[in-house]
């Protein structure tokens, strides 16, 4: 028996035989310098290797029902007429053939995504990596393993997926996925969670010298990969499937029930959402509403083009996202957060800046970005102004870090609103708040409150932004405390200054989504907590076997 550890990416036991993956064919890029007249014909290579790729994606695209935005997401990065056009001039320009230069410009665009300072926009490179690999692959003549090959039942072992292959594999009723590589919030990951796959990645690459047909327990719950286990640990896990199987049975209960403690005491648990799909899930799973909503995905989903570059999300289709969401969601609120981008390239539009930054996650972001670029950001104001009549709609301005900027973009927000009015459009009377995720909002949380109707606190910045400390980096993961007394001390400000203004407050950050973290923010005071809607029932039986002095012990013991 041998036993791997690795990092748990979707919670559960599979138990199956194995499959492994083979590994692609090792890319060998060759650098050959080209003439002037073999520009075109190196250019028409590429073409026809993007469109086939592009005609491949579009097969796929018809056969699934449901989570296309992936797919989606792959034409439309085939279609990026800013990415072909610089492949096309860097083949003209430096002169060499055509696989060079596309695995040149991938990476380029794929590193400017890691280097963005946003986890979702980080985990986003994989895709450009994934998809021009596929038409790199065209160019070179090498053709992947078949997923179609891939049996039902099984544990699925692999270096990495893209997020095609999850999308085929997931009609193979899988047991449990393992992979050496792949990010938490990476595509694959999301479908793993979202079929109920159990998931564990950053295991050793030795797992790829399993043999098929072995014998495998895949514990998700402990990040645990276990090879031909012996008849006592077989008849161990087949106790705890059994007994995951009665707990899911119990958390079911709780879907319909309110949030409340033992004594009484009434919480409201919200979804963080990124896709309408996953507005759907969230109401399933009993939230009360969207406590985050990010628009992030929407504007890497549906680049249009336009003369000289791409051009913003247009209003009608941001329209119809957000009325689809807030239908959805009905009388239940639903807080949109407006655009939080910066630093990363994809969205490199002809109407937005687009500047390198060698710090981006201190730079032209969020709310500095929608303020220097007023027309694009009135555009995503106005459509969902034009949506507000269709649900309970609340808006949300995030990496606020002054009072002038909550004032600056409520007065662009005015502007969208007498416009949509004098067009004749209706609109609704809409609450504006802004995320607390910076130690300057925390600080002047008493001013803030005065120009914002609510705030929303985002813990994973704050705490990053307040300890100085990249969450991404793991030399100073160590470092990464959301329980530092800075950070509560913020937090406890933040409720502090919104219960002087008599505005909610919430929390939507990785805090609320964990029970530890959870029970701390109920003992602080926060009633309102927006969470990964697989959380949500987890949360409430929590809740409902505690009372509120209990939970201030908790918090008061946290905070000594």
């Amino acid at each position: 028996m041998d036993l791997f550890f690795g990092a748990s990416v979707s919670p559960g036991i599979g138990r199956g035989n194995a499959f492994v993956i083979p590994d692609q064919a090792q890319r060998v890029i060759p650098q050959i310098p080209i003439t002037a007249e073999q520009v075109d014909s190196e250019w028409l290579r590429y073409v026809y290797a993007r469109d086939s790729v592009a005609e491949q994606i579009k097969i796929q695209l018809e056969q699934i029902h449901g989570n296309k935005e992936i797919f989606e997401t792959y034409s439309l990065m085939l279609a990026d007429p800013v990415f072909n056009k610089e492949v096309g001039d860097c083949i003209a320009q430096r002169l060499f053939n055509v696989e060079f230069i596309l695995d040149f410009k991938m990476e380029e665009y794929a590193q400017r995504l890691r280097d963005s300072g946003n986890d979702y926009l980080a985990d986003r490179a994989q895709d450009i990596i994934d998809i021009f690999g596929r038409v790199l692959n065209e160019l070179l003549n090498i053709h992947p393993f078949d997923m179609e090959q891939v049996p039902e039942g099984v544990v699925l072992i692999a270096q990495s997926l893209n997020a095609s292959d999850a999308m085929v594999i997931s009609k193979k009723r899988l047991s449990g996925l393992a992979l050496v590589e792949g990010g938490l919030s990476s595509h694959v990951a999301i479908l793993a969670r979202s079929y109920g796959v159990p998931a564990v990645f950053a295991l050793p690459k030795e797992i790829k010298q399993i043999q098929n047909s072995e014998r495998i327990i895949l514990d998700a719950n402990s990040a645990e990969l276990i090879v031909d286990p012996d008849a006592g640990t077989v008849l161990d896990y087949q106790k705890k499937v059994e007994q995951i199987a009665e707990r899911k049975k119990a958390l079911l209960l709780f879907r319909s029930k309110p949030a409340q403690t033992k004594d009484g005491e009434r919480f409201h648990l919200y979804a963080n959402i990124g896709t309408v799909e996953e507005a759907k899930i969230a109401l399933e799973e009993g939230a009360e509403g969207i406590g985050l909503f990010r628009t992030e995905f929407l504007f890497m989903n549906e680049l249009n083009s336009g003369e000289g570059g791409v051009r913003s999300v247009s209003e009608e289709t941001q329209f119809e996202a957000y009325k689809k969401v807030l239908q959805i969601m009905g009388d239940r609120p639903v807080t949109i957060r407006t655009l939080d981008a910066g630093g990363d390239k994809l969205l490199k539009m002809v109407d937005a800046p687009a500047e390198t930054e060698k710090n981006p996650l201190m730079g032209l972001r969020a709310i500095r970005m929608s303020l220097q670029t007023p027309q694009l950001f009135k555009t995503q104001l106005r459509a969902l102004y034009r949506a507000s009549v269709y649900g309970n709609l609340r808006i949300m301005f995030p990496l606020i870090t002054s009072q002038e900027q909550v004032e600056q973009a409520r007065n662009i927000a005015s502007q969208a609103r007498d416009e949509l009015l004098d067009e004749g459009v209706k609109v609704k009377d809409v609450p504006i708040g802004i995320m607390v995720e910076t130690a300057a909002a925390g600080i002047i949380a008493d001013c803030l409150a005065t120009v914002s109707d609510f705030f929303s606190i985002g813990t994973n910045d704050l705490t990053q932004y307040t300890l100085c400390v990249d969450r991404e980096n793991i030399n100073v993961a160590d470092c990464y405390d959301e329980f530092h007394l800075a950070v509560l001390r913020l937090i406890q400000n933040t409720i502090k200054a919104a219960d002087g203004a008599g505005i909610p407050v919430s929390v939507c950050g990785e805090m609320a989504s964990r029970i530890d973290s959870a029970m701390m923010l109920a003992g602080m005071g926060i009633r309102n907590l927006s969470m990964g809607p697989s959380q949500i029932s987890l949360v409430k039986e929590k809740l409902s076997t505690i009372t509120v002095k209990e939970l201030e012990a908790i918090s008061d013991g946290k905070r000594r």
